[in-house]
């Protein structure tokens, strides 16, 4: 039996493979990660921020914008230009690898002695001998052209054709001299394990082992234990809990102040915030143009100097006062930039602080006014404008000095909807100090304002009455979204639209009623089927009379005019002795009539039940896919919102949540809703109240980018008193009569026969 060897590798033929298999599963990935491509612009992007209006302050902050958007990383060019250098280079040394492998040489790998000694299959053994001879003479190691290798392998292949058992051993081993023993070389090469080269080999190992681990895993640790999941800094977060539980109720400066406390704006938690010392002259300057800064505030860490310079900042923002451009410009795009991750991390905070309350764990409940404060500062960092701005200054070129043209009596447009829906001549006289580039940019802006509209269902799932509420029930609201833009509205197309969506609803009323009158049409004739034939109704009437029992033919009888008593009083003397075949025929014709309407309720219910199953199947699906869609993970792809003074691209998110008005009070958690295209379904459940009467809740969608987009809807329910829970179950209840009867029973029933059953049985 063959034996097996286990040996380093020393020639090198193993490790060049497993070389070759490494550098195969680093540069393939990597080639195809690194290859160069052409970036590729959005064109919605392009045509956000490109402005017809020149030499404007619109113009200039898109032109600005535009830069910012299409401006690349430096160093992101570097280093996919050395990145693209070490795979060349490891290319190259694939290539020398592969070359290398295959000049090794395989001498019985697939050993053909006809083919080493170059002579046909169908030689004799004459002419393979001249052959070897041939051969020999210049191949044997004491001749000038010797070649001891390749003279070892003729005289085998010699051998293999003449002697008798080297003919059989490559036959059936493939080897003239016999089974070899198998080898399987490591794929390291031997002067690993050599005794000179161990403390090198060793040193290798604890570098990388002992110590570039661990600093790797440290390093990785200590920068991901900082972060949330929302990479938000954990000290800022426990500094937004501690600031929403000591003032529950906040105004909306103060959560700006809270906002520019952040630690992602201090230089020692945050290595990218620049500190330059323009900023003590910078700073001061600006903080005298800002009003209501809070600089006499002494809490800490609201009084802190990088505190009051994000402060400062974003007050300057909100003011869109312009800044130096290589300095506190740079400042304020960087923390406008981190503010829409930070509000986030805050309405969560508060949530989880509203979660605590309702649980007793804390005593102070934030208010739905702190909640939606929060959530609104989110918007004016977006559009640069302060709280109590209009929200029709988020459209380019407009200014506060023009708001008292909308606000007028006549007109009084205070909405963005407003205005997209009037006409184009009044739109453009209301704006006629506007030029044609200016107008065009105004409505341009206008069109992509998103445009929502909602429709709000509540039930109590899994219960028997989905749609009556009890008191301590979990209530599912299911809100769904539908997704538009104010381009329906504007110009000559949006009124063709609207006409043409006027024509389509009146073709189809009208194709609803055809579709009714066809119906009622069609219940008529089945009802005149079902009577029968036109000459059996007056035998019904005469045996509707003379039965006597009250029913409904006998009330349509009733109705007719008695004019024609006399006629129907002689028809009855005269029809005596054909009354008993008509009685016979009427009652063949109630049977019929009854099978017909049992008939009826069959279908009825065969109807029903197939619509329980239909919604029961489309609930189903329902589920699948809400689960399929939860599976996928979460999308962070809607629209790109039209944000000049917004440091990048910002999509439009939307937070949905139930309020209570009258308590001021927060019902469910606010869902972040970050993939709504064109339509989404949301899910809210709540406890429904624990005592009955009449609440009024309100549905509340608002956005985190636009203002005056955000919806309401007033949700009412009347809760009523809770089940009662069973607590006696019929169907497994036993009279103790019918027990006593069931024992004489079994009493009086003998285990044996006797004779006289016998006998009774005979008879």
């Amino acid at each position: 039996m063959p034996k097996t060897n286990f040996q380093y590798d020393e020639s090198g033929n193993t490790f060049y493979y497993f070389l070759l298999t490494f550098l195969g599963i680093i540069l393939f990935p990597s080639t195809y990660y690194f290859w160069p491509q052409e970036e590729k612009v959005d064109p919605e992007k392009k045509k956000k921020y490109t402005a017809h209006a020149k030499e404007t302050i619109y113009w200039e902050a898109c032109l600005e914008k535009g830069e910012r958007l299409e401006q690349k990383d430096p160093w992101k060019k570097f280093r996919n230009r050395v990145a693209l250098f070490l795979i060349f280079i490891g290319w190259i040394f694939f290539a020398m690898i592969i070359y290398q492998i295959s000049l090794f040489d395989y001498e019985m790998a697939n050993f053909d002695p006809y083919e080493i000694l170059g002579v046909a299959v169908s030689a004799d053994k004459k002419t393979i001998k001249s052959q070897y001879k041939k051969l020999s003479l210049i191949y044997h190691p004491d001749k000038p052209t010797g070649n001891e290798k390749l003279f070892m392998k003729l005289r085998k292949a010699y051998d293999a054709l003449t002697d008798e058992t080297a003919r059989y051993n490559w036959e059936h081993y493939g080897n003239p001299d016999g089974p070899q023993a198998m080898q399987f070389g490591i794929g390291l090469p031997s002067w690993i394990v050599e005794e000179q080269n161990s403390l090198y080999v060793l040193g290798v190992y604890a570098l990388v082992f002992m110590i570039g681990l661990p600093v790797a895993v440290w390093y990785w640790w200590s920068r991901s234990s900082k972060y949330s999941g929302e990479q938000v800094l954990l000290d800022t977060t426990q500094l937004y809990y501690y600031f929403f539980h000591k003032t529950p109720h906040m105004m909306l400066r103060r959560v700006l102040m809270v906002l520019g406390a952040s630690l992602e704006f201090e230089r020692g938690h945050n290595s990218e915030i620049m500190e330059r010392p323009t900023d003590n002259a910078e700073i001061p300057q600006l903080m005298k143009s800002l009003p209501n800064l809070g600089i006499n505030n002494k809490e800490k860490p609201l009084c802190f100097g990088y505190s009051v310079k994000a402060r400062a900042l974003l007050f300057a923002h909100l003011s869109r006062i312009p800044l130096p451009k290589h300095t506190l410009h740079q400042d304020r795009l960087y923390i406008i930039k981190k503010c829409p991750y930070l509000i986030h991390e805050m309405v969560s905070c508060l949530s989880q602080l509203i979660l605590l309350a309702h649980a007793g764990r804390i005593a102070r409940l934030p208010s739905l006014d702190t909640v939606e404060a929060t959530m609104k500062c989110s918007a004016l960092a977006v559009q640069a404008l302060w709280d109590k701005a209009s929200p029709l200054m988020q459209l380019p070129h407009v200014e506060e000095d023009m708001l008292k043209h909308f606000y007028s009596k006549r007109r009084n447009i205070k909405g963005l909807k407003q205005l997209a829906m009037m006409s184009d001549e009044d739109r453009r006289s209301l704006l006629r100090s506007f030029s044609d580039d200016q107008y065009k940019d105004f409505v341009k802006v206008l069109g992509g304002f998103p445009h929502l509209s909602m429709t709000v269902t509540t039930e109590v799932v899994d219960d028997e009455k989905q749609h009556v509420v009890t008191a301590g029930s979990i209530i599912t609201v299911t809100i769904r979204l539908e997704r538009n833009s104010l381009n329906m509205y504007l110009g000559s197309l949006g009124e063709d639209e609207e006409g043409e969506e006027r024509d389509g609803e009146d073709q189809e009323l009208l194709d609803d009623e055809e579709d009714e009158n066809a119906e009622k049409e069609a219940e008529k004739e089945e009802e005149d089927k079902k009577k029968g034939p036109a000459w059996k109704k007056p035998q019904q009437k005469k045996k509707a009379k003379k039965s006597g029992k009250p029913g409904k033919q006998k009330k349509k009888t009733s109705t007719k005019p008695e004019a024609g008593t006399e006629a129907a009083a002689t028809e009855q003397k005269e029809g005596e002795s054909g009354s008993d075949s008509e009685g016979e025929e009427s009652g063949s014709e109630e049977s019929e009539s009854e099978r017909g309407e049992k008939v009826d309720k069959s279908e009825k219910q065969m109807a029903s039940e197939d619509d329980e199953e239909e919604q029961e199947w489309a609930r189903f699906q329902k589920g699948v896919n809400k689960r399929e869609k939860a599976l996928s993970g979460k999308s962070r792809v809607s629209h790109s919102v039209h944000s000049p003074y917004f440091t990048d691209d910002k999509q439009e998110f939307w937070w949905v949540y139930i309020s209570d008005r009258k308590s001021h009070s927060l019902i469910t958690p606010p869902y972040h809703l970050t993939s709504l295209v064109t339509e989404e379904e949301v899910e809210l459940k709540f406890t429904a109240p624990s005592k009955e009467g009449i609440y009024n809740f309100t549905v509340c969608v608002r956005s985190d980018s636009y203002l005056g987009t955000d919806l309401m809807d007033d949700i009412k329910l009347d809760v009523q008193k809770a089940w009662e829970a069973p607590t006696e179950h019929k169907q497994w209840e036993f009279s103790d009569d019918e027990e006593d009867d069931d024992g004489k029973d079994a009493s009086e029933e003998s285990e044996f026969a006797e004779d006289s059953e016998f006998e009774d049985d005979s008879d």
